[in-house]
């Protein structure tokens, strides 16, 4: 595991002065909430503001507070603007911070703004200690495209081939395989359907139908029976297009209020770096894409 106090500070430290210059722009956005905030939040609407992006960032790199980082980080992990080239450094820094909702949200932050030459850093948090960061890896994988991905997930997603006690992290796996038309990926989905928790064998199944076109329900002789009988280059010729889970929720109470933002409900979509394919089946959206309902607070145990 990367980290450690002494790490986090020295990455705390490298990263201020690039913060100092990116976030004068950002802070400028939302100059409005933090000046209201610092007259002492005369408005009940303050209440509900986050903080702006500069105190977001300050919270990100502190060297002393875990808690902090923590925030800061998932505050800018989970901002529309949050993809700025700084951002992203801290990300990649704060993924190997000493604690482990910091690294949690730091892997959200790549998830969410990164590329695939991340994929790599989002493998090894796939061993990690910490099954909050274990779970928020796998699904940044499924949010990110590159084939370096593929056996480390399998590992994760087939139970016995690895060490991933956690069902929710195989069900993620699993899903996050969808996207890779191979064989090894195929069988090694069938395989997961074996699994005994019925969260891994329904996204094993949807990650088939996804990239074969074809339905066997919850049947592994009969997907091991098609598979064997078609040719390795037929068996993803009605393949259709993989889209990762995201998340929604109703708006509550409070965001049903004016001026008050709603909740951070995300578009559905393909990965970043996944191929484009132009057959007709794979212009059919595969079942990909159910929606995750519930806290989009991070990485706390």
């Amino acid at each position: 595991m990367r980290g450690g106090c002494g790490r986090a500070r020295r990455g705390a430290v490298a990263l201020v002065p690039l913060l100092l210059t990116g976030l004068v722009g950002a802070s400028a956005l939302q100059g409005c909430e933090a000046a209201e905030r610092a007259r002492g939040a005369d408005s009940v609407l303050a209440l509900f503001a986050p903080p702006d992006p500069l105190t977001a960032a300050r919270w990100a790199i502190d060297p002393y507070d875990p808690d902090r980082r923590y925030e800061g980080t998932l505050l800018l992990a989970n901002s529309p603007f949050g993809g700025g080239d700084v951002y992203v450094l801290l990300y990649e820094d704060n993924a190997g911070d000493e604690n482990p909702n910091v690294r949690a949200a730091g892997v959200r932050g790549l998830a969410n703004h990164g590329n695939p030459g991340h994929v790599p850093l989002l493998v090894e948090r796939l061993r990690d200690e910490s099954r909050a960061v274990r779970l928020e890896a796998a699904r940044a994988l499924q949010r990110l495209h590159n084939p370096v991905a593929v056996d480390p997930l399998l590992d994760v997603a087939v139970l016995g081939r690895g060490n991933e006690g956690e069902p929710d992290v195989r069900a993620e796996a699993a899903h996050a395989l969808g996207q890779y038309a191979v064989d090894r990926v195929a069988f090694g989905l069938v395989e997961a359907m074996a699994d005994p928790d019925l969260v891994v064998n329904r996204n094993a199944v949807r990650s088939l139908r996804t990239l074969t076109g074809q339905d066997f329900g919850y049947s592994r002789a009969a997907w091991s029976g098609w598979l064997a009988n078609q040719a390795s280059a037929s068996r993803f010729a009605q393949r259709r297009r993989y889209i990762f889970p995201v998340f929604y929720r109703e708006p509550r109470f409070v965001e049903r209020l004016p001026f008050v933002p709603p909740p951070p409900n995300e578009s559905a979509s393909t990965p970043v770096g996944f191929p484009p394919l132009t057959s007709d089946a794979f212009d059919r959206p595969g079942e990909g894409a159910p929606e995750r309902r519930g806290s989009r607070g991070g990485g706390r145990q």
